[in-house]
């Protein structure tokens, strides 16, 4: 697997550069503010690189910081994110700005990201939050209404809770209830509440 890369800026996109290295030029998907950084083409460069292998494919994803290398593997981690849209989300939230907007709950922020809607907002909050550990992932559904959360009100209690966090995120009443016989039996509303925005991720 490749790591890094220390080279000349052969050429450059907006979205892909390559680096020569000892006479070997690699293709990298990049992100356009990373490109722009790169300076003038012929300049020496060097990126963080995530080597990303697939069976029809292999990818080299560069970045100008280690913490935005370590944030896109977070986010091609979590459910339903591909490389793409982890890319499209450093685009427009760097790690910083991702972490702000996770702690604050805006999912409005994060429907600025291309291909993100409400619904993969408020889920890609819970997520998120929980992976990149930011205060209390339950909070994170709030921002798509009012509901009100506890983690030991039991499993009827639990399953409540997950019930109307849902509708106020303005999933149909039919598919809640669906979703939510399907919950297990657990009491912890904040894990009943990932589990439920995996499943409808993936109906």
């Amino acid at each position: 697997m490749i790591g890094t890369l220390r080279g000349t800026l052969a050429w450059r996109d907006s979205d892909e550069v390559c680096v020569e290295v000892a006479g070997v030029g690699y293709r990298v998907t990049v992100m356009p503010t990373t490109s722009v950084s790169l300076g003038e083409v012929g300049s020496e460069v060097y990126l963080h690189i995530h080597h990303h292998v697939r069976e029809d494919a292999s990818v080299l994803y560069g970045f100008g910081a280690i913490d935005e290398r370590v944030t896109f593997e977070v986010l091609i981690g979590t459910h339903g994110v591909g490389p793409a849209l982890a890319m499209a989300i450093l685009g427009v939230h760097p790690p910083l700005a991702l972490a702000r907007v996770l702690a604050d709950d805006d999912i409005a922020a994060l429907c600025l990201v291309p291909g993100v809607g409400r619904k993969t907002g408020a889920r890609l909050l819970v997520e998120l939050k929980n992976r990149l550990e930011v205060g209390d992932p339950v909070s994170a559904a709030a921002a798509g209404g009012s509901m009100a959360m506890t983690a030991s009100g039991g499993v009827a209690s639990a399953r409540g809770d997950v019930r109307d966090a849902l509708l106020s995120l303005g999933y149909q009443p039919d598919e809640v209830a669906a979703i939510v016989r399907e919950l297990p039996d657990v009491d912890d509303s904040s894990e009943l509440l990932r589990v439920a925005l995996q499943k409808l991720a993936v109906t």
